[in-house]
């Protein structure tokens, strides 16, 4: 009886005196106002912030029923070390006082409806490694502050309504390998690049000039360019594809009106697949892509490409995607293409190619009408 009535006493002392603060006062105002700053009508009873309840110390366990979600703490349970929003639509702005999460290295605020600035002092996040608040309205500039998180790994903010040039001195990130700025309105030039980025994605902005070598020195660990869907002009010269860990790269519709492509030193080329479809490229195609030993898809469709497709195309051993419609190519494609064991996928349509077997996939659609092909060489293309 005496043990049944003290178990009793123990459940009714753990469930009504107060549990003692963990978690710093300063995370915890911080927290406030960060709640305080999102419109209370797009927090749904579901959602992680619904139940974040400031009676209840952030840090503390068992997490039944207030803060059950959205946060983790460090070791200890004193400091806030992530913030990982859920996608539930929540709509405010990102409040200034974010900074004061000093020990924080994971903000996620991604899939929501956050608008207005992105706040300078989230510079003060001094520990942050990853930064994501991909898909909400974020607009004004990308804070050149930011550039002064060293600890920073990922940087994405696609899918926002940014405006304004890349910070000059973005290339300071020196621990940066994922940088997504895609889907915003980007102006200005590429500047200098982070120097261990692994990916950049910057595709659907109105980025514009040429492609400098400038921009992309020491950048020996890059395997992934998406810059498709910008203003970006000129001559993409031949240093660009040797690249030492390029594999993939897409500049699909942009305006560059050249493609200068080298030749790799003893098969040393990891490139994958290159997309430059959608340009203004002219000149005939670059046969030394076919010593990418590597390379699996090329797109060049939709261009001012003159001249023969290179049989070297057709004796590439991993060759499966080639996309050259929409040019103004002549003469008889490589039989290598048609036949042997490999297959290869794609389009030499719409060209002003002869003998490409109408039985084959590959030569749909059909090849320009006959008269626009002598209008392009200035009387009958060449055979």
């Amino acid at each position: 009886m005496l043990l049944l009535f003290l178990l009793h006493l123990a459940f009714f002392y753990t469930n009504t005196v107060p549990v003692q603060a963990l978690t710093s006062p300063t995370d915890i105002s911080a927290l406030k106002a960060f709640k305080a700053s999102i419109k209370p009508s797009s927090i749904l009873p579901w959602t992680c912030l619904a139940s974040w309840n400031f009676n209840t110390d952030p840090c503390a366990f068992p997490r039944r029923t207030h803060f059950t979600c959205g946060l983790t703490c460090s070791a200890d349970s004193t400091r806030i070390t992530q913030l990982v929003l859920d996608p539930a639509g929540y709509s405010g702005t990102l409040t200034p006082l974010i900074s004061r999460l000093s020990q924080l290295t994971t903000l996620d605020l991604s899939d929501n409806s956050f608008y207005g600035a992105i706040p300078p002092s989230i510079s003060s996040l001094s520990n942050l490694q990853t930064l994501t608040l991909r898909s909400n309205s974020f607009s004004g500039s990308v804070p050149s502050s930011i550039t002064t998180l060293k600890s920073l790994e990922s940087l994405d903010l696609s899918h926002n309504s940014l405006t304004g040039l890349l910070p000059n001195s973005i290339n300071s990130l020196s621990n940066l390998r994922r940088l997504d700025l895609s889907y915003n309105k980007l102006t200005g030039s590429l500047s200098k690049l982070p120097p261990n980025l692994l990916e950049l994605a910057l595709k659907h902005n109105s980025l514009s000039g040429s492609l400098s070598k400038s921009s992309f020195d020491g950048l020996t660990q890059l395997e992934v360019v998406e810059l498709s869907e910008n203003a970006f002009t000129g001559t993409l010269q031949g240093w660009f594809f040797l690249l030492p860990s390029l594999q993939q790269v897409d500049l699909a519709n942009n305006s560059l009106t050249r493609v200068d492509v080298w030749k790799p030193a003893d098969d040393g080329s990891d490139l994958v697949a290159v997309d430059l479809g959608f340009n203004k490229i002219e000149g005939s195609l670059p046969v030394n892509f076919a010593y990418h030993p590597r390379l699996s898809s090329l797109s060049v469709r939709y261009n001012r490409v003159r001249g023969t497709i290179p049989t070297e195309y057709s004796k590439t051993k991993f060759l499966r995607r080639l996309f050259l419609d929409g040019n103004f190519l002549i003469g008889k494609p490589p039989a290598g293409l048609f036949t042997g064991g490999t297959s290869v996928s794609g389009s030499l349509g719409y060209n002003c190619l002869k003998g490409c077997p109408a039985s084959s996939q590959l030569c749909a659609p059909s090849q320009k009408p006959n008269a626009i092909c002598k209008q392009a060489y200035g009387g009958k293309p060449r055979s």
